[in-house]
């Protein structure tokens, strides 16, 4: 619809209601001001850009009623976009107003969603498998958090942390520089990041790991995890620096082929 001034109401924003899917690309047409984007589920990936001639004083808001994961948002041929996002959390809206003078869009609402948000990744039931892994990391992350809840594996294997770079993530297996530790011994890491040396197929773990951006692409982590099945915990830390970018982490064990029977874990990243 077009903008106009009701005389009960106001003036009545030119608006468009979408039904998008993951990769869509959307610009806004002249007069739009505000998307509302209603996908089905969580977008893995989307780009909206701003209108090709704004008028000075333009308000644009987008809103989601779900997850966009790796957003890329542009201004168009010529304008400087100031706070762009990154991703759309469901039902935070974010609006910028545009000021023709120099060309430049300033965001004025909204900051979930913006590079500094805290986003939640699907939790995965850590019960088969040799490795539970996250891709689709976006590139802006600087952050990550490991969180493990009765996390058990079938053999005596370390549980380990192994970052992924690419797409298609290749993970980096080895070069990881750190140790394990535990009340009763301890371990040196090298072909992943460590949670603790706990090393029973009993082992019920709970606990974190927080894996941080040094510069570049270096990343150093912490990990201080508790077992539920005794009265026993350990600790971890080190550090990796990888050939390319991060896009993924990877959940496994030193020799690959313990395979994980109980529990679940999740990732934050920010």
């Amino acid at each position: 619809m077009a903008s106009k001034i009701d005389g009960t109401n106001g003036v009545l924003q030119s608006y468009d209601y979408q039904v998008l899917a993951t990769a869509f690309a959307y610009t806004f047409a002249a007069g739009t001001q505000v998307l509302v984007i209603v996908p089905a589920a969580t977008l893995a990936t989307g780009t909206i850009t701003m209108p090709a001639a704004p008028a000075d004083g333009m308000v644009i808001t987008v809103q989601s009623s779900q997850q966009v994961t790796a957003l890329t948002f542009n201004a168009n041929t010529g304008q400087t976009l100031v706070g762009t996002a990154v991703q759309l959390i469901p039902n935070q809206p974010l609006s910028w107003v545009y000021r023709l003078t120099n060309t430049t869009w300033y965001p004025i609402a909204g900051g979930a969603g913006r590079a500094s948000a805290l986003v939640s990744g699907t939790s995965q039931a850590s019960t088969s498998g040799t490795a539970i892994n996250f891709a689709s990391i976006p590139s802006w992350v600087k952050r990550i958090t490991v969180m493990f809840q009765g996390v058990s594996t079938s053999g005596t294997s370390l549980v380990i942390i192994q970052l992924g770079t690419g797409a298609t993530p290749t993970y980096t297996v080895s070069g990881y520089l750190g140790a394990a530790l535990a009340t009763a011994a301890n371990v040196a890491v090298t072909t992943g990041l460590g949670t603790s040396n706990n090393l029973t197929a009993a082992t019920v773990r709970h606990g974190s790991a927080i894996i941080t951006n040094v510069t570049g692409n270096t990343w150093a982590s912490q990990a201080v995890i508790a077992t539920s099945d005794a009265a026993s915990g350990g600790y971890a830390a080190g550090s990796i620096a990888l050939a390319a970018a991060l896009t993924a982490v990877r959940v496994t064990t030193v020799n690959g082929t313990d395979t994980f029977d109980a529990g679940a874990i999740n990732i934050l990243y920010e």
